[in-house]
């Protein structure tokens, strides 16, 4: 099931980026191998595996790459791999043993995908960081938040899974397809703040061409227009609108009672702190739902701000199966959609080395030989 069935790809256990990448992998029909640790210390946000959502829809293994033995274990499920991932600071793999040219020299077909935050290379390369430090390189986070306040962290969408996950795995998805002509892997280098930076495209053509601000709340998109922004309702809950369009802006205008002379005067900058009083008042009046039932299916551009606990429940996303649940955890199903070759729901996150045996066993190993490697805590 799934485009990439057929593939397999080892990833090495990490946070952020690596196992959405790997997630979205999977979901699209690859095998995916997880190399966890024996011991894998503490997470930022200590939980049950099942609700380790992007990790799902793989194996785990459990390995002590420290061990003399671990790193021959992992050389050999890497030779009959098409891929791996890695998030590991540039040149620890290298220490470690599996860097590219050793792994390349002996599965020359491998494609090799390295996620990082700052790149391979670069002052900046080898020291610590986090999406928000990331995205602060680029433009991204300067640009989000309200004028007169700090800049406001997009939550970790923007560095770690969309200039980081989506960027990998589309760089992998290439390199898998041009291996078809040349025979041949090589290495992905994935850098959260390139990624960041190629989202910014769109708004660093805009702003050499003077019409967008370099100064955070002035711009149509980013919450200074009226019509494009969020508005309290009267349960404290809220509303989207963004009608940019001018005819959407007059069938807004026209649903909600807004003044017919603000129509004409949509795009007047003057007129906007007025707007955006009188929609403020207009919106308090009655409850998000009593807007939902008003506006959502018209052309007014104005939808309900659902909460995580709602999205799932929203109408559209029950109508189109966009979320499915995996033992009693709401997630969203896979995406995007294949008409002919669609995507199997994937099964739930793993625990820790819950595969080692049948991984091993599928890797060439042998039963004494996988015996003596839990005995001796190679694998667990």
């Amino acid at each position: 099931m799934g485009p990439l069935a057929g593939l397999r790809i080892i990833e090495m256990a990490g946070i952020g980026p690596g196992p959405m990448a790997a997630m979205l992998l999977a979901d699209m029909g690859a095998e995916v191998i997880r190399i966890e640790r024996l011991d894998p210390g503490t997470s930022i946000f200590p939980m049950d595996a099942r609700f380790e959502v992007a990790g799902r829809g793989r194996r785990s293994i459990a390995l002590d790459l420290k061990h003399a033995e671990g790193l021959p274990v992992l050389l050999r499920l890497i030779d009959r791999a098409d891929g791996l991932i890695e998030g590991f600071r540039p040149g620890v793999t290298e220490r470690l043993g599996f860097g590219p040219e050793v792994c390349l020299a002996r599965n020359p077909r491998l494609v090799y995908g390295r996620m990082t935050g700052w790149g391979q290379e670069g002052p900046l390369a080898k020291t610590a960081g986090h999406d928000i430090n990331y995205i602060s390189l680029t433009g991204a986070l300067h640009g989000i938040g309200h004028a007169g306040e700090p800049p406001m962290p997009p939550l970790n969408l923007v560095g770690d899974y969309g200039g980081g996950a989506l960027f990998l795995a589309l760089g992998m998805a290439s390199a898998f397809y041009e291996r078809e002509r040349s025979g041949k892997g090589q290495v992905i280098d994935a850098a959260m703040v390139d990624g960041a930076a190629y989202l910014m495209a769109t708004f660093f053509g805009m702003h050499a061409a003077g019409v967008w601000s370099a100064d955070r709340g002035t711009n149509l998109l980013d919450g200074s227009a009226p019509y494009y922004r969020c508005y309290e309702t009267r349960d404290g809950k809220a509303v989207a609108v963004g009608c940019l369009e001018p005819k959407f802006f007059a069938e807004m205008a026209r649903l909600v009672g807004l003044d017919e002379s603000f129509v004409s005067r949509q795009n007047d900058k003057s007129a906007w702190p007025e707007m955006q009083r009188r929609l403020e008042a207009i919106f308090r009046s009655r409850t998000r739902d009593e807007w939902v039932a008003l506006l959502e299916g018209s052309d007014a551009c104005v939808t309900g701000v659902m909460d995580i606990a709602e999205a799932p429940r929203h109408p559209h996303a029950a109508a189109r199966g966009a979320f499915t649940a995996q033992e009693g955890v709401p997630q969203p199903a896979p995406a995007p959609r294949f008409s002919r070759t669609p995507s199997a729901m994937p099964a739930p996150p793993p625990q820790a080395g819950e595969h080692t045996r049948e991984v091993l066993a599928a890797g060439g190993f042998g039963a004494a030989e996988i015996d003596d490697l839990i005995g001796k805590r190679v694998a667990g």
